[in-house]
């Protein structure tokens, strides 16, 4: 066995991310920062008449200036699922009695699926992300979290979100009016929509598997699949409530037991 093969795993995939866990639509990090993230929709700027234009430009000018925090504005391309729209296709086909237009649906069908196996047909999403950084909580924990490196929350998972709340909320009402004057539909992301969407940034061709509920996830951590020895016996007794003797106890044990039965000899 090469010294390669000896090295035990330690590390897991949990630790490349900065998620810590997403609760009541509040994405927690690691470092003890917040962050709530607005879905909203577009306009084609190019098809609006010279005044709209003028209109749009001032009101995106007056929502830019109307900001006294951070945002992050994210534009995310990925490429449409339209399997659902395939199978609306299919069952409307195989409903639709008169020939003609059956005919007319299965040729629409196959070109659909045609053109979409030739090129790759991109869906635009856009995003707003709200922070709230980890020294708002209190700028003398954060700071010895970083410096001392611990790996825990520099607060109790609970105050964090408290105080995340009461941080973000009334900056996401104010974003939404500002965003409902440029004609935009926006909407906050709740725990199950934010999986989903971490969940595809992460695994791009696993868009169309299904995900449970928040509700059925019991721990966001994902622990190492193999942990050193010394780890795995803390490991074991810490989970069982056990307290297991070292082998010398017990070896110990088993020989004065042996002497004890051991005959005496005249």
């Amino acid at each position: 066995m090469t010294d390669t093969a000896k090295i035990a795993i330690r590390a897991s995939t949990q630790e490349h991310l900065e998620i810590e866990d997403i609760k009541d639509g509040i994405v927690i990090l690691k470092d003890g920062s917040s962050c709530l993230v607005l879905a909203t929709t577009a306009i084609n700027f190019g098809l609006l008449s010279e005044k709209e234009q003028e209109a749009t430009i001032y009101a995106y000018a007056a929502l830019l200036n109307s900001l006294n925090f951070t945002i992050q504005i994210v534009v995310r391309s990925a490429r449409k699922d339209i399997s659902s729209y395939l199978a609306l296709l299919e069952e409307r086909e195989a409903k639709e009695e008169r020939k003609l237009i059956k005919d007319q649906i299965g040729k629409y069908r196959q070109f659909i699926q045609e053109t979409v196996q030739k090129n790759n047909v991109l869906d635009k999403d856009f995003y707003i992300i709200i922070p709230m950084s980890a020294l708002e909580l209190g700028v003398a924990k954060t700071f010895k979290k970083t410096v001392s490196r611990q790996k825990s929350l520099p607060f109790d998972k609970s105050y964090i979100l408290q105080q995340a709340k009461i941080n973000l909320y009334p900056k996401r009402d104010h974003l939404l009016r500002q965003l409902s004057r440029l004609g935009l539909k926006s909407s906050t992301l709740e725990s199950q929509e934010l999986i989903r969407l971490f969940f595809n940034v992460y695994n791009p061709e696993s868009s169309t598997q299904p995900m449970a509920e928040t509700s059925q996830y019991k721990t966001p951590v994902v622990k190492a699949a193999i942990l050193p020895k010394e780890e795995t016996k803390a490991e074991i007794k810490k989970e069982t409530g056990e307290n297991q003797p070292e082998e010398s106890t017990i070896r110990k044990q088993i020989n004065n037991l042996v002497k004890k039965n051991e005959p005496a000899i005249s």
